[in-house]
């Protein structure tokens, strides 16, 4: 048998098996390349996960605490010393504290396009001291004026600020002379030995 006869059948089979294996091998690269692809998307779903998870708890714990706070009658009360309206303050900034609707007890305080949700917390000096735990802010008002406060690291984001009534108490304090009730020492021992 001439040599080329007998390459002939071992070419058909391998021909056959190239012509099957062609439609493998294209299908072939695909579903291996789309498995490590559904790996990796659902390893990203699941690199999400958590993330997302915190971000929804945080939120829910926003949520909560701001919604669920109980006020009590002591926070009532203080909630109506509270000045509310816009407060100008240092370096012309303003301040504006609005009463939250359906909502007693409970203030929003905008600075600066951000908006704060405020509750009263009780004081042992009478300063009125509302406070947005979440975000770690408090507004103090005193009796002439107010200041905002990031609580978290203990430094003031505005200050000086006063609404109508604390202009009006500061320009009562100073046509008085008595400042705000404080005396030097040395001063205070000098006006009683001219008396």
């Amino acid at each position: 048998m001439p040599a080329a006869t007998r390459c002939a059948p071992h070419r058909s089979v391998w021909l056959l098996a190239l012509a099957l294996a062609l439609p493998a091998a294209a299908a072939g690269p695909e579903a291996p390349a789309s498995a490590p692809a559904s790996k990796s998307a659902a390893h990203a779903v699941k690199a999400a996960t958590p993330r997302q998870q915190l971000k929804s708890e945080a939120a829910g714990l926003a949520l909560a605490t701001t919604t669920v706070e109980a006020i009590s009658e002591a926070q009532m009360e203080m909630a109506g010393r509270v000045l509310t309206g816009l407060a100008d303050c240092e370096f012309k900034q303003r301040i504006n504290v609005t009463p939250i609707a359906g909502q007693p007890g409970h203030f929003k305080v905008d600075h600066k396009g951000k908006q704060y949700r405020m509750v009263p917390q009780e004081t042992g000096t009478g300063a009125v001291r509302l406070e947005d735990r979440v975000a770690g802010v408090m507004w103090l008002q005193i009796p002439v004026k107010s200041m905002l406060m990031n609580v978290k690291i203990g430094q003031r984001m505005v200050d000086g600020c006063q609404h109508a009534a604390q202009r009006a108490a500061s320009t009562a304090v100073a046509a008085a002379g008595s400042g705000l009730g404080i005396v030097a020492t040395g001063a205070a021992r000098s006006a009683s030995a001219t008396q």
